[in-house]
């Protein structure tokens, strides 16, 4: 992955130096279980021990040898032994390639996945602070991009982080699913390596033994490890959606920090562009695209072939790296977001009271009118508004084929945002758990609507 889009502590996962560290306390913790059963020398396993200790290991040289040999694994036990000497033919006794390759792998995937929890706990953490902050902001919800009724911005966090918990139970199962070591040898069958030596490999990392495995760790746990970063991702792209149609100039109920100095275009200097979501749009396209070469490397020959090298050499980095990034900004974006809940009740306000058709409609059926002919009364007064004809309200009560059912009155009465509202608290509860009951409120914010200021002044 490209600077721009990483993280440092992912990063370092993904170098050479790290792999060839890696690498390393693989061979030796095999090497210290061969000489426990008496596979090699006790001296050897103690002085492949003592003569590595602080050692680091030289890239460009173990680059060179492989330049001549053609083979990584072959080219890294070449520099090994230039380092701790004769003692180093011990190292790599019966085991293969794969067995030092696919357990690495694994455990860079699981350090990686460690640090992408880490990051949505983060995300939870700025999602459920400005949760509550807005639980009661009012603003409409839409449906097909068009105004439906009226939520709250406290809910359009909260199921965010509903959604983004479920993403943290994910990625542990898809770490949980690449907990493996495999030290087999070749074709899988412990021909040459006590099935021993896997187990105190696998207790030392705090992995489980394959299985089975057939030379390599069965590819179908690292194609449900990326198809769930493939998931967490689109889910990254469902909020980043979000944000980026509601600071639409025409909409504005919310808007990305935009810092002092910040320039929004080359050309117009007015421009706040919502580029921070944009880009995590683009990345978790990237991320997504990963998961189907992480398919495709289920289906190998026979025990074993090497085309899932090359894929998993680049999806390794790029995906964890990608989505690491995407999940570090979407925090930012979510703890620095501008919210503007004037806007909000504005376009709330803005189709004259159309937001509370259906409970009209549903007051007319409690009155004895038929589902069908109160719908088509509401249905027609609602087209009255929509043509810019008054308000919703004020049409239905000038409707006498309305007024025959519903007074005055009980009409007005139909028009409460605090009635759209009233199950917040249940949902919060269900979403945040005992901690929406402990943690503060805030008052219900922002002006009412133009039907609740009218009723105030009728009574008054």
């Amino acid at each position: 992955m490209i600077p721009r889009y990483s993280r440092p502590e992912m990063t370092a996962i993904w170098s050479p130096e790290t792999r060839f560290q890696l690498w390393f306390e693989i061979e030796a913790h095999a090497l210290d279980a061969m000489a426990e059963i008496g596979m090699v020398p006790k001296s050897a396993a103690q002085a492949v021990r003592k003569k590595s200790k602080g050692i680091k290991f030289d890239v460009a040289r173990i680059d060179e040898i492989e330049r001549e040999v053609k083979h990584d694994v072959i080219a890294f036990l070449t520099h090994l032994a230039e380092l701790v000497g004769p003692e180093a033919r011990f190292v790599h006794q019966g085991l293969t390639s794969s067995d030092i390759l696919d357990t690495c792998f694994n455990l860079q995937l699981v350090k990686a996945a460690d640090i992408l929890m880490a990051d949505v706990d983060a995300l939870l953490a700025a999602l459920k602070k400005r949760a509550f902050e807005h639980k009661y902001t009012p603003t409409v919800g839409r449906s097909h991009g068009i105004h439906a009724e009226p939520t709250t911005f406290g809910l359009k966090l909260a199921y965010a982080y509903a959604e983004f918990a479920r993403a943290r139970r994910r990625l542990h199962a898809a770490r949980e699913e690449v907990v493996t070591a495999a030290l087999s040898g070749a074709v899988g069958t412990f021909a040459n390596i006590d099935p021993r030596v896997e187990e105190h490999v696998a207790r030392a990392l705090g992995f489980r033994p394959e299985p089975i495995s057939t030379q390599i760790i069965p590819r179908d746990r690292h194609a449900m490890y990326f198809a769930t970063l493939g998931v967490v991702a689109s889910s990254v792209e469902r909020f980043a959606t979000e944000i980026r149609h509601l600071q639409r100039t025409e909409v504005r109920e919310v808007e990305e920090y935009f810092s002092p100095g910040q320039k929004g275009s080359s050309a117009m200097p007015h421009k706040r562009n919502p580029v921070l979501t944009e880009n995590l749009t683009g990345i978790a396209r990237l991320v997504r695209s990963y998961a189907l070469p992480a398919m495709e490397n289920v289906a190998l020959w026979h025990e074993r072939d090497i085309s899932h090298s090359s894929v998993e050499r680049v999806i390794g980095p790029d995906a964890t790296i990608a989505l690491d990034f995407a999940l570090s900004r979407l925090a930012g974006v979510v703890d620095k977001m501008l919210v503007y809940p004037e806007t909000m009740q504005a376009n709330l306000d803005r189709l004259g009271g159309l937001v509370n058709s259906q409970r009209v409609m549903l007051a007319l059926t409690q009155k004895g009118v038929s589902r069908e002919d109160a719908y088509r009364l509401v249905q027609g007064n609602s087209m009255e508004v929509w043509q810019g004809k008054g308000k919703l309200l004020d049409l239905l009560k000038a409707d006498p084929k309305v007024t025959k059912a519903l007074s005055k009155k009980e009409l007005e009465g139909l028009f409460d945002l605090d009635y759209h509202l009233k199950h917040v608290d249940t949902i919060f509860h269900r979403v945040f758990g005992a901690a929406a009951d402990e943690l503060p409120t805030p008052a219900r914010r922002g002006p009412r609507s133009t039907e609740r200021r009218s009723q105030r002044r009728a009574k008054r």
